[in-house]
């Protein structure tokens, strides 16, 4: 990784830890750009969309990070999302000048062991409790 990406990929992580786990709002402002264009059928539209859907018990843990150019891919797990089920997802962000302008996502619902077919866990060591 060149030194841009390797400070994209820490900007991303260090974002994700202020927005979603901290909760943060202001210092994320700081992180996701005021123009932020989101991809997520989740999600409503721009930074403001994203900082009022963000639940007050959500939590993000991740797993994987890698950058390439402006990108960064992270693949995660929300928990507390409101949802019966955890979420594992792969995130896309797009890194301009330190800040996230714009936001793909991939969600499945977190299986049990009893669910994987493959047999072993979508996200850690573990199976999640389902």
């Amino acid at each position: 990784m060149t030194e841009q990406e390797q400070q994209n990929l820490q900007r991303v992580l260090d974002g994700f830890e202020t927005l979603f786990n901290r909760k943060d709002f202001e210092a994320a402002k700081n992180y996701w750009s005021e123009h932020y264009i989101q991809h997520s059928a989740l999600v409503p539209p721009g930074r403001q969309g994203l900082f009022d859907q963000v639940a007050n018990d959500l939590v993000y843990e991740n797993a994987v990070a890698m950058a390439k150019g402006d990108l960064v891919m992270l693949h995660g797990r929300f928990s507390n999302t409101g949802h019966p089920r955890n979420w594992v997802t792969m995130d896309l962000l797009r890194v301009v000048d330190g800040r996230m302008v714009e936001h793909w996502d991939v969600i499945q619902n977190e299986a049990s062991e009893a669910e994987s077919l493959g047999g072993h866990p979508m996200f850690g060591d573990a199976f999640a409790d389902a």
